[in-house]
């Protein structure tokens, strides 16, 4: 008895364990289906807001709010053409695309980085073309967007290029003063619009994705968890009942005797 004890025991520690890790897994999908939301949230709010001037969002070194990324400001000034840089291997289109970084200096003398759009792959290194942004006094509409972490894998980028949007690695790279780090801009909209321009970025999706069925799911596994151990615990009690009480646990059919086998039987009886 001690030992059934303690293998039971056992049992319901694993199935304890496991219970844990499921919960561990489904609060990691609560909280993403949390992040989640409050996207769709801001794009719904912000998205097709009207343009304000940048300054009513994001002051001078100071870091975007939460609330006001996706929303639209109004940018007056010039763009630095010659301090364009490329973020690479972005998703677009089907293929490891590029997105072009060109800073844009305010007539404040801020310098606010502008995300173009994108570009696709050429045959080398570098794309086959990077439209030019248009010369001069520009009028410009950007949607604010936080800038995005260092690559985990320190994985770095060739000369004019950075490997992801992180804001203050693009200001070391184009090593011109005043850079804002706050947030940069989508490209909405350009006056006097160029001939070409970069590819424009898609809607933003407003799928909520499954991350909270994938939540459920953890918790119904940790449920079953429970089920099964108590199940081959329940198991194991009723066969060693049986076993006591000197009852096979698979009782045997009787066999029946075939009803040819009788007529032959007779037949030589009465042969003999």
């Amino acid at each position: 008895m001690r030992q059934r004890l303690l293998r039971w025991s056992a049992y319901v520690a694993v199935a304890i364990v496991f219970a844990v890790v499921c919960v561990m897994l489904s609060n990691w999908q609560f909280s993403r289906n949390e992040g989640r939301e409050t996207e769709i949230r801001l794009v719904e709010q912000n998205y097709d807001a009207g343009p304000v001037p940048l300054d009513e969002l994001l002051a001078p070194g100071a870091a975007l709010a939460e609330d006001d990324e996706w929303h639209p400001v109004a940018l007056h000034g010039e763009y630095l053409v010659d301090d364009t840089l490329l973020a690479r291997n972005r998703p677009h289109g089907g293929t490891s695309a590029f997105e072009v970084l060109v800073p844009f200096r305010i007539d404040d003398g801020r310098v606010f980085i502008v995300n173009r759009g994108w570009v696709p792959p050429g045959e080398g290194a570098l794309p086959d073309l990077v439209p030019a942004p248009p010369e001069g006094i520009v009028d410009v509409v950007v949607r604010l967007r936080v800038g995005e972490p260092l690559p985990p894998s320190g994985r770095g980028a060739p000369e004019g290029q950075v490997p992801t949007i992180n804001l203050p690695a693009v200001a070391e790279a184009i090593g011109t003063t005043g850079v804002d780090t706050g947030a940069y801009g989508e490209l909405v909209s350009e006056n006097p619009a160029p001939a070409t321009r970069p590819h424009a970025f898609d809607v933003p999706s407003e799928d909520p994705g499954p991350h909270l069925s994938y939540a459920i799911q953890w918790i119904l596994f940790a449920i079953m968890g429970f089920i099964f151990i108590g199940y081959i615990i329940r198991t194991e009690v009723v066969k060693h009942r049986e076993e006591v009480e000197g009852r096979p646990a698979v009782p045997k059919r009787p066999r029946r005797r075939d009803s040819d086998a009788d007529t032959e039987d007779e037949l030589l009886d009465a042969a003999g």
